[in-house]
């Protein structure tokens, strides 16, 4: 194996030309002509290839450095017997008039929109965004994942449109990753009888969402189960009279209860990560999502001040809500502003799964159907319901034992319905 020196190859008179891009790091392992860097003078850019492959060593250069023909770019690692130092072939420049600029704020049709308009759409054939202000490679790469460039807002030097712009699109990393591609289509048809049918509008709107927190956000699951005998006993005798009046009173009332006496004790579990990934925003309100199971899908309405509301009166909320969910009278407004989720799956049954993280928040907890279980007193086996508990969490938030403690916590508060008054 040699290293050789990847040089800038002869690209006329262009002298001191700006670097813009840089496209590899050290350890990546790089293929013949793919682009190393890309430089740009007043009048054009131009990708750097590489002139074999091999393995990055070392970068010698970054963005806004300024090079000449014959400067050093990067150290590459070749099995193959190169020379010790190659100038690499670098694409032709373009003639200025057709170089696309960045768009001109407030200019009708030219400016790029938001990095929240959705970019993820099927391209037409051939496309090529030649009047997009972006690198090749940055073409090339938005044609391979199917992502409109001309919907995206550039954060390179200038307002140009970089590989990290494109990524983010996918709703990745903005860097240090690559887009995940696509599973490849089959023809199912060939192995036998298939039917097509369309996704219902609530999982097509919702699929994005979760594809993005499972993405974003590094799970971790903790499990715990409480013994809920005596809490069960007190609702089954609140729900008696409640049928009368015309609502149910569920175990969903005394778990949203219970997660607001955790919640102010653990306040890290009813918070946002900050855009900036540095600092953490804690909030001093109660609001927490409810997981609703309804004929097009799942749907999470927010039930808000949590903490200022008894076990009846959530009851009441819970069921209406639930049922203007299932009328489909869902508005943005009723699935905003949740500080903590709550998803059960009690009615259905399991022993324990793992929800996703319904962002921005950093915690979710799963319930799933409790089970009478022989548990030890310290002198005999007495049979004992016990709720499977199952709570996922943000790990750049939150540890693996505080974790713990908040479950434990919880717990120990359904064991006990007195302390839900305390």
């Amino acid at each position: 194996m040699s290293v050789i020196d990847v040089k800038v190859p002869d690209i006329g008179d262009y002298k001191n030309v700006p670097i813009i891009e840089v496209h590899v790091k050290p350890g990546d392992r790089i293929k013949p002509e793919d682009p190393l860097v890309t430089l740009e003078s007043d009048k054009a850019a131009m990708e750097v290839p590489a002139p074999q492959g091999g393995e990055i060593a070392e970068v010698l250069v970054r963005v806004g450095d300024k090079v000449s023909e014959g400067s050093a770019l990067v150290r590459l690692a070749s099995e193959g017997g190169a020379q010790k130092d190659t100038a690499a072939k670098a694409e032709a420049p373009k003639p200025a008039a057709e170089q696309p600029q960045p768009a001109k704020a407030g200019t009708s049709g030219e400016a790029p929109e938001t990095e929240g308009t959705p970019a993820r759409v099927p391209l037409p054939i051939g496309v090529d965004f030649g009047n997009v202000y972006a690198s090749p490679s940055v073409r090339r790469l938005a044609r391979e994942l199917d992502i409109d460039l001309t919907k995206l807002k550039g954060t390179g030097e200038k307002g140009r449109i970089t590989k990290d712009d494109v990524k983010r699109a996918l709703g990745g990393a903005p860097s240090g990753g690559t887009g995940i591609p696509e599973i490849p289509a089959q023809d199912f048809a060939k192995f036998g009888p298939i039917e097509t049918k369309a996704l219902s509008r609530l999982k097509r709107l919702g699929g994005p969402h979760l594809h993005r927190a499972w993405l974003n956000i590094p799970h971790v699951t903790h499990n715990d189960e409480a013994d809920i005998t005596d809490l069960d006993a007190y609702r089954r005798s609140l729900d008696d009279a409640a049928k009368e009046k015309g609502y149910r009173v569920t175990l969903l009332a005394f778990l949203m209860k219970a997660s607001v006496v955790a919640l102010k004790e653990f306040p890290s579990f009813n918070a946002s990560l900050a855009p900036d990934k540095e600092n953490l925003i804690l909030k001093r309100y109660y609001h927490l999502g409810i997981a609703v199971d309804t004929a097009d899908g799942l749907v999470v309405p927010v039930i808000r001040d949590v903490d200022r509301k008894g076990i009846v009166e959530l009851s009441q909320e819970i069921g209406a809500v639930s049922q203007k969910m299932r009328d489909g009278k869902i508005a943005p407004a009723d699935i905003q502003g949740g500080t903590f989720s709550i998803s059960s799956l009690g009615g259905i049954g399991g022993t324990g799964f793992t929800p996703i993280i319904n962002a921005p928040e950093v915690a979710i907890l799963g319930v799933v159907r409790a089970e009478t279980k022989p548990k030890w007193d310290g002198e005999t086996f007495e049979p004992r319901l016990m709720l499977p508990l199952s709570l996922s969490y943000d790990h750049r938030v939150i540890d693996g034992a505080e974790a713990a403690r908040f479950a434990r916590r919880l717990a120990v508060i359904l064991e006990d319905v007195r302390q839900l008054v305390l």
